[in-house]
């Protein structure tokens, strides 16, 4: 167990985080800096959630999220605050296709979650009947979107299921998983939900979120890597955290108890007693934790669904892709769903990052992705399954006929949290009863977005909130201290 201490101070409130995740460790870096006894629990022997490094052909690359949204300021600046900054890097190239009808095809330009602003673009993508059917969207009545509504229903009724099948479904997915057929607009893609509110065409909206973007004149990447990978986060995070708190690995907290001194959290070691609590977990295990002190908070957590899926990463001579034309420049590619192959994308990591292509010149590593919200059943194949049903399609896409010098297959078992129609309102209720609850907050990736920057900015709003609360009540107790782990 890897524990860290610190001499215990009376004077000073405790706060204990539960989950080694980034919200966790985001959460836990923020009370730090506020000056609070810190001790994040982490059930498993390793931080970070679903960031994480690991080595294919002697190489490190990331087998979890490899990059961070960097139009958003709250990953770039943890990346900055732990000493990172050096090592952000860009994508080398963003050249992305699509797989579609049988070819690799251009990503099409100009559009909001595959929501296109300009049909001329869509090209190649859409068939003529796809394309005769968006221009008939300005001779149809407006479709109401009331306090939500799902993304794929929306846009298929505005400008065809062909538009959802071939654009919206693989990038939504991307992201998510999931089924864009049930996605929230509002939770998923927020700025198309507004504009759409507005009226109007749907085109006209995505023009108007191109507009005002242009208008904020934003420079820069839109996304960061970090050189060696997005998974040396958590640990840069995890050692500022240990300057002011402690850290307990393979500690599962087994309860969550009210006292009259604060919280009482039961691990397998014993009982930490605190003055305030910040649960950073997934949502069946926040259910859990919440159901004595917060029924209704935990049947609502208990109601999240979550998407699995695997990463197939593999590492190939350089000199065996050469002949391969499919493989150059681009940055990957997506894969409609529609057109049922098994894979749903794959990025060429040595194209795309610098540095994978600097540590490994002999080598050219890729990876692609299976799996998504209810389509699990190739996530019970065995590795070598998935890595032949994986070469089969690439393939079939690049012509790849070269065999790997090695493989590594990641499954990521309920890694992903569904957002549905109604999302909001649900976490709108379980944020309501929490609050009920004195210095205690949740966050993660069921909350607010499931990138990196908003699982950040969700820890930071838990923690600003439990500081908050106790500056405001003097009747917390101080100093509850520790029974265990310190």
């Amino acid at each position: 167990m890897q524990r860290s201490h610190q001499e215990a101070d009376p004077s000073v409130r405790h706060a204990v985080v539960i989950g080694g995740g980034i919200a966790g460790l985001a959460a836990a870096h923020r009370l730090v800096a506020t000056g609070l006894r810190v001790t994040l629990l982490e059930a498993t022997a390793r931080l970070g959630g679903k960031l994480m490094t690991g080595e294919v052909a002697g190489v490190q690359v990331d087998l979890g999220a490899e990059s961070m949204l960097a139009r958003r300021p709250e990953a770039v600046d943890l990346a900055g605050a732990v000493g990172l900054a050096g090592r952000l890097q860009p994508p080398a190239t963003a050249t992305a296709s699509l797989w579609t009808r049988d070819a690799l095809r251009p990503m099409p330009k100009g559009h909001v979650m595959g929501v296109p602003g300009d049909p001329a673009a869509l090209g190649g993508v859409l068939s003529p009947e796809g394309l005769a059917r968006i221009a008939e969207e300005r001779e149809l009545t407006p479709t109401p979107v009331g306090d939500d509504v799902a993304v794929g229903a929306y846009v298929a009724d505005r400008l065809g299921r062909e538009v959802v099948d071939r654009l919206v479904e693989p990038l939504l997915g991307g992201v998510y998983a999931g089924d864009a057929y049930r996605i929230s607009m509002r939770a998923a893609v927020p700025q198309l939900f507004e504009a759409v509110k507005e009226g109007g065409p749907l085109l006209d909206a995505v023009r108007r979120i191109q507009e005002r973007a242009a208008a904020r004149q934003q420079t820069g990447p839109v996304f960061q890597g970090i050189e060696g990978g997005i998974g040396t986060l958590p640990d840069a995070v995890a050692d500022a955290v240990r300057g002011g708190g402690a850290i307990l690995t393979e500690t599962p907290v087994l309860g969550l108890t009210r006292t009259d001194a604060g919280w009482a959290v039961r691990t397998d070691t014993g009982v930490i007693t605190a003055d305030a609590v910040v649960l950073a977990t997934p949502a069946w295990s926040a259910s859990a934790l919440l159901a004595a002190e917060s029924p209704a908070a935990s049947a609502e957590l208990a109601g999240v669904e979550y998407a699995s899926m695997a990463l197939v990463t593999l590492a190939f001579r350089r000199s065996d892709i050469e002949p391969y034309e499919a493989l150059r420049g681009r940055s990957g590619f997506l894969v409609p769903p529609v057109d049922g192959r098994t894979i749903k994308a794959s990025t060429f990591s040595s194209n795309k990052w610098q540095w994978v292509a600097d540590a490994a010149p002999d080598l050219f590593v890729l990876r692609t992705s299976v799996g998504r919200y209810g389509e699990e059943d190739h996530l019970h194949r065995e590795d070598g399954e998935l890595v032949a049903v994986s070469l089969r399609d690439l393939r079939a896409a690049t012509g790849l006929a070269a065999r790997p010098v090695d493989s590594e297959v990641t499954r990521w078992i309920g890694g992903l949290p569904q957002y549905p129609v109604g999302h909001h309102t649900r976490i709108a209720r379980i944020r309501d009863e929490v609050a009920k609850l004195p210095a205690l907050r949740v966050c993660g990736a069921v909350y607010d977005g499931v990138g990196i920057p908003a699982c950040i900015a969700s820890a930071q709003r838990a923690a600003d909130e439990i500081m908050k609360e106790i500056i405001a009540t003097p009747t917390l107790v101080q100093g509850t201290g520790s029974e265990a782990g310190q």
